[in-house]
């Protein structure tokens, strides 16, 4: 039983000490390592796109931050998702032709 609490304590500790115990992490460096968009517009505030379709005219757009054509989608989601088992995929938007 001692030994068994052992194992689950040197579990816990390895788990959790490199975010409590390392000096040189500091928080700000956490909060970067955590963020979702790493490429795209980082010296702006906030990330805002706007567009408008003509009619008939449909436009894929990116929400995995990984495209190299942001904030249109070049299919980056699927080679994240492979090596993530992730199922993000894009925002699919179009304005159909008026009927006649």
């Amino acid at each position: 039983m001692k030994l068994c609490r052992a194992f689950v304590f040197l579990f816990l500790f390895a788990s959790f000490a490199d975010a409590f115990f390392k000096p040189s992490v500091g928080r700000r460096s956490l909060e970067l390592a955590s963020k979702i968009n790493t490429k795209v517009e980082l010296e702006n505030p906030k990330v805002v796109t706007m567009t408008q379709l003509a009619p008939g005219e449909k436009k894929v757009f990116c929400r995995c931050w990984q495209s190299g054509t942001f904030p249109l989608c070049d299919g980056a989601h699927m080679k994240h998702n492979e090596a993530t088992g992730d199922n993000v995929g894009p925002l699919i938007i179009s304005n159909p032709k008026p009927s006649k």
